[in-house]
């Protein structure tokens, strides 16, 4: 196996994976360990080719600094990506690329993300002790998207209730893009709460599910960004909030679970002044890694920490945004913003 470093000077270490035998290539993005190690997800994609896999891994790493700082958790930021179809992984691969995790000697641990599984893990595993989402041990973990799910659920009620004027989702038009693990978890809790659920997913099977399920009205993948609804909800890829799609967007709010929904910076200035409240993507979908952290931290009572720091996610959000409400900035800014001083405070 060929382990090369990259030179990222906005990353303290990146690396790039490949075995071709097993058809392995992929990147490891270490963004910051300012905070502790750091902690995210690895996920397997068919990217384009390599440059996109590394600009994903580099972005996502850099959300994962900001989303653990913003969740109060001692961890850093970092991600890990591997070219390919989900489908034809291996365990041979899986446990190669834990070999190359290794080699980080617990400056990076990952996790399950995109196109992985707690029984993923388990293979990864075979090649690292720094994996978390593991499906049984002391510590396990598990699936996070249930805590995921339940994280940006609150999020949206949050968002609605400064948007909306309260955080009562019954009758509330909902536009949920993509019906993954996460999106299909929020989607029973929309639909318990009272959503009407408009759905999208590149998997047929899936929003056939939500349909029958849920009562959704199903749309096209390309048409999800100019329906008609009071919050849209991105579950699927980043990058959806963009100076192409922003000017189509029919909604009052945004609260998903993508992971860097906004392209560049100044698209939160562009929803800032269509009057689309945002609310902050690494705050909105914390409880994944709030949930995987118990895992690296040992924490041994699970369900009260994840409770508090789910509760504390929500509070931050709330103060975010009546900021916002206050100052005529945009939620984003002012979330990176207070990231940024909490990094910086400890650096001094």
């Amino acid at each position: 196996m060929k382990i090369t470093e990259v030179t990222i000077t906005s990353h303290e270490k990146v690396l790039r994976v490949e075995e071709p035998a097993l058809g392995l290539t992929g990147f490891i993005a270490v963004h910051s360990t300012a905070l502790g190690p750091a902690a995210g997800g690895l996920r397997m994609r068919p990217y384009a080719d390599e440059a996109a896999a590394l600009t994903d891994a580099l972005r996502l790493s850099r959300g994962m600094t900001y989303k653990n700082a913003a969740a109060g958790l001692p961890l850093g930021g970092g991600k890990a990506v591997i070219l390919g179809d989900p489908a034809t992984k291996t365990p041979q691969m899986l446990e190669a690329f834990g070999r190359a995790i290794d080699t980080l000697e617990g400056r990076y641990w990952t996790a399950e993300d995109m196109g992985m599984s707690p029984a993923d893990m388990a293979h990864v595993a075979a090649g690292t002790a720094y994996v978390a989402g593991l499906p049984d041990g002391e510590f396990a973990s598990g699936d996070p998207s249930p805590i995921t799910a339940r994280g940006i659920f609150n999020a949206i009620r949050v968002t609605a209730r400064h948007r909306l004027g309260t955080d009562d989702l019954s009758g509330r038009r909902v536009a949920l893009q993509g019906l993954g693990h996460v999106g299909a978890y929020l989607a029973q809790m929309l639909h318990e709460a009272g959503a009407r659920l408009v759905v999208t997913d590149m998997d047929p099977a899936r929003v056939a599910q939500a349909v029958a399920d849920f009562g959704a009205e199903a749309v096209p993948p390309e048409a999800i960004l100019a329906v008609e609804a009071d919050i849209l909800a991105p579950c699927a890829v980043g990058a959806v909030l963009n100076e192409s799609t922003i000017p189509a967007l029919r909604v009052a709010a945004v609260a998903g679970g993508a992971n860097n929904q906004l392209a560049t910076p100044e698209d939160a200035a562009r929803l800032q002044a269509r009057g689309i409240l945002y609310a902050p993507d690494f705050v909105a979908n914390a409880g994944g890694i709030i949930n995987v952290a118990t895992e690296i931290l040992r924490i041994a009572d699970r369900e009260t920490f994840v409770a508090e720091k789910l509760a504390a996610a929500e509070a931050t959000l709330e103060r975010i945004l009546a900021s916002a409400a206050r100052s005529g900035r945009s939620p984003a800014d002012l979330a990176e913003e207070i990231v940024d001083g909490l990094l910086a405070r400890r650096a001094a």
